[in-house]
């Protein structure tokens, strides 16, 4: 049996004793992007094994690879749950500005709800580099982090009853939608989003299963990796840089950790 808990602080570098409140969730999700990369390698090879409690902590916990949302949010997921936090998690559909709508893919997107003294919060370390490094209030509340400011607005649509609104810091100068996600339908299991992995796995319109895509993200900025660039963003100013295959590769390894073959 796996050891959720201690596996997960010592993966993100958390102290062993370290109590698990609200006030402390922040340090979590940052040491979580920091150490956890989002990332899609998986997803290229093709593999479909169903997601479980074992298999999560057997791909971040041991093997220390990163994942997409439904890994990346599951792991989470199961490690807030071990420590008594009352959360849930919930499917959302992201929306894609370049088609003036939402992912063709459906609800895809996996994230957690936390309630916690009568507040709901919603926690995602599965955003890519879109990440509010926060537990981002259900009410409404604007709240400012170290990557821009965030919101949810209540709203119904075909994907649930709530949007996330951003504006990252240094790339949008207005609200713009992150995702639609419902509050009214959880997820029951870590299991149940075999599906949606199936689906970003298999799906032709899915973003996530034609080209290697990296992406770490912390408090001062962040660093994406595809197979011909390199990207940074820190504290305002952006750096990019053509690369090559042997590049990736030892990209790969040295800001993530990654073995790619």
């Amino acid at each position: 049996m796996n050891d959720i808990n201690l596996l997960f602080r010592k993966r993100i570098g958390l102290n062993s004793n370290e109590p698990i409140k609200i006030k402390n969730i922040s340090l979590i999700l940052e040491l979580t992007a920091s150490a956890i990369p989002f990332e899609n390698l998986c997803t290229l090879s093709g593999s479909l094994d169903e997601l479980n409690e074992d298999s999560l902590a057997d791909k971040i916990l041991h093997r220390n690879e990163g994942g997409l949302c439904y890994d990346l949010n599951g792991i989470l997921y199961l490690f807030l749950k071990e420590n008594d936090l009352d959360v849930q998690l919930i499917r959302g559909s992201v929306y894609v500005p370049e088609l003036k709508g939402f992912s063709p893919t459906g609800r895809t997107h996996a994230a957690i709800i936390m309630n916690d003294g009568g507040m709901r919060y919603l926690i995602d370390t599965g955003f890519g580099g879109n990440l509010p490094l926060r537990p981002v209030p259900l009410d409404g509340s604007e709240i400012m982090t170290p990557t821009g400011e965030f919101r949810v607005k209540k709203a119904l649509s075909e994907f649930g009853d709530y949007f996330l609104e951003m504006k990252l810091k240094n790339k949008d100068t207005d609200w713009r939608t992150g995702y639609a996600f419902d509050s009214r339908d959880p997820v029951d299991n870590v299991s149940d989003l075999s599906e949606m992995k199936k689906i970003i796995t298999e799906h032709p319109q899915s973003p996530f299963n034609k080209k290697p895509l990296l992406t770490r993200v912390n408090a001062n900025g962040s660093m994406v990796l595809t197979e011909t660039s390199f990207t940074r963003w820190k504290d305002g100013q952006v750096a990019k840089e053509e690369i090559d295959a042997t590049q990736f590769k030892q990209l790969a390894k040295e800001h993530y950790n990654l073995d790619v073959k």
